[in-house]
């Protein structure tokens, strides 16, 4: 008897191995999907829907061919999608019939929606060509960043600007990131004439970020919001402040413009997919010495946000990661 209850306690210590190492296995695989750092490589394929056939894909180290490139990441936006795009697009074109030096492109990251964002992005592809607008499609979900990046990495223009896809800000607010970049690149222009260097300097070369900031609405906001939302975004502010220093108000703000030199230094470094992106950016700013500029933009709150309350656990956990991973040279930054 006492040799079955032996065997008995061998099997039951057994099975609650096996259930530990199983519970373990499926938490790492969870951890490693939702967190892992790699990104997705492959070159996107434009298509034009309305010839069939493929477009050259362009990439950053590319001389510029446009004015400006407007990046759009989308994950499930059916419904606020072609609002934004309208809006954006009648922007465009009004701005390219007064001056026919301004060129420009948008394109729209599908970062693997499930519902009907990619027959509303190729809809408008067919409406405004494909030199006008353009689709990245991801496949799966990787993340804001991700999708950002991907957009980044394979545009045309001397100036980037991404934006979210519910039009929360005003497209004719660009115009204030825009003049604070050329106000920096005529001013390292001024440096290079008192230098005796040529000064003719495409605005695309100068390397230079202006980021769209909604700290003016602040009081505003805290004087509306819950409490416990104000505590939650007063400690994440603390944990950014630690994270990647200060100078900058509103990290997370969606809207934020790069020249081509800065945008190439800056994501093809960048190491996070998701919730905190923002605040990399700003470090690898800091870190390349890109002068950062922070303009007040009007924003308006659209229903449908992808951010809640749950997401904060998830940005503190890539900080710590971000933080991590570069004050112990587990990053490598490349120049």
């Amino acid at each position: 008897m006492g040799v079955i209850w032996t065997i008995l306690e061998l099997l039951l210590i057994s099975a609650i191995f096996l259930a530990f190492g199983l519970a373990a296995a499926v938490a790492f695989e969870s951890f490693r999907r939702r967190f892992n750092h790699t990104h997705v490589e492959a070159p996107p394929v434009f298509e034009d829907p309305n010839s069939l056939k493929p477009v050259p894909c362009p990439h950053i180290f590319d001389p510029a061919e446009k004015y400006i490139s407007l990046i759009i990441p989308a994950y499930n936006e059916e419904h606020r999608l072609p609002g934004a795009l309208d809006e954006t697009l009648n922007y465009l074109q009004q701005r390219a019939a007064k001056d026919n030096t301004f060129t420009y492109e948008v394109i729209i990251i599908d970062d693997g929606s499930s519902d009907g964002t990619k027959r509303v992005a190729f809809d408008f592809v067919k409406r405004h060509s494909v030199d006008n607008v353009r689709v990245i499609l991801l496949g799966k979900n990787h993340g804001k960043g991700e999708a950002i990046r991907k957009g980044m990495l394979h545009s045309r223009g001397e100036l980037l600007l991404m934006l979210d896809a519910d039009g929360a800000t005003k497209v004719d607010d660009l115009e204030k990131l825009e003049n604070q970049i050329h106000a920096v690149a005529k001013k390292g222009n001024q440096h290079e004439d008192s230098a005796g260097k040529d000064s003719t300097v495409r605005i695309s070369d100068v390397p230079a970020a202006a980021f769209g900031s909604r700290a003016h609405l602040e009081e505003k906001a805290l004087a509306t919001r819950k409490w416990y939302r104000n505590f939650l975004m007063k400690g994440f502010h603390i944990v950014v402040l630690l994270a990647a220093g200060g100078g900058v108000r509103d990290t997370q703000c969606g809207f934020k413009m790069f020249t081509r030199a800065a945008a190439r230094k800056l994501f093809l470094n960048i190491r996070l997919k998701r919730w905190c992106f923002d605040v990399e950016l700003v470090y690898l700013c800091k870190w390349f010495r890109i002068p950062m500029i922070e303009i007040s933009v009007n924003w308006t709150e659209i229903p449908g946000s992808k951010v809640n309350l749950l997401s904060i656990p998830n940005m503190l956990w890539e900080l710590a990661i971000m933080s991590l991973g570069y004050r112990t040279g587990i990053w490598k930054i490349y120049s």
